[in-house]
């Protein structure tokens, strides 16, 4: 069972290396045989600091942040939810960087430690196009995606685009067939496909008549040429 957790944060700005800026928001889903469960953890964090310039770009004030949970609150249950899954992350270094920080001042193992498989889509999107953008909204475009309700950044909204874009990618076709919202074990739809459900296939076979026609056909062709799919003696004899 191949278990992969897409994962988004959002921070107050980019410094992770000396824990100047915090996390504020993560947001993951889960997947499980190219299946999303329907599992998903998602939190808002009071980052201890002002947010300064970065609220325009995910939307969070300090009014909205100022009594949410520490993320020392939530270590454990999150730690939990990831745990042994593979990671798949648009610029894991930046994500993992931040979590890992987070996780090391209050003593804890690195989320990387926890999740030694990381797999980091903007390598991949720059591995697949290169010279192209490799930005979440590029690759929306890129696949079809539709990604028109992210106004600003969201840790969820873009883990759940992440894994549409991810199917996309990692299928080789260029649109997103699968009913993201699709029960697991639904046997309706391009999903079942995936799941390894398939449909009957419906078998029509010729009347004796029809293979009468046939054989006529072929006794026609065997009069001008030689013919590789009739046994030696048959073929002798058509000639």
């Amino acid at each position: 069972m191949s278990r992969q957790i897409f994962l988004d944060t959002e921070t107050t700005g980019l410094d992770w290396r000396s824990g100047a800026d915090r996390v504020v928001e993560i947001g993951c889903v889960e997947m499980i045989d190219r299946r999303l469960t329907g599992n998903r953890y998602h939190v808002y964090l009071n980052p201890e600091r002002e947010v300064g310039d970065s609220e325009r770009i995910h939307g969070l004030s300090d009014d909205f942040l100022a009594d949410k949970v520490l993320y020392r609150t939530i270590a454990e249950e999150f730690e939990a939810f990831v745990a042994g899954a593979e990671l798949i992350i648009h610029n894991a270094s930046f994500d993992t960087g931040f979590l890992n920080m987070e996780q090391e001042r209050i003593g804890r193992e690195k989320i990387t430690v926890l999740c030694p498989e990381v797999l980091d889509t903007v390598k991949v999107a720059k591995e697949m196009f290169p010279g192209k953008k490799a930005s979440l909204d590029a690759l929306c475009d890129r696949y079809g995606i539709n990604n028109a309700h992210r106004t600003l950044h969201g840790a969820l909204l873009d883990a759940e685009l992440l894994a549409e874009v991810y199917l996309a990618m990692t299928r080789g076709q260029e649109s997103l067939t699968i009913g993201l919202d699709d029960a697991p074990g639904s046997a309706s739809g391009f999903g079942a496909t995936l799941a390894g459900e398939r449909r009957p296939v419906r078998v029509l076979r010729a009347s004796d008549a029809e293979l009468a026609e046939h054989d006529k056909v072929l006794a026609e062709i065997a009069k001008k040429a030689k013919c590789l799919w009739l046994p030696p003696a048959a073929d002798a004899g058509a000639n």
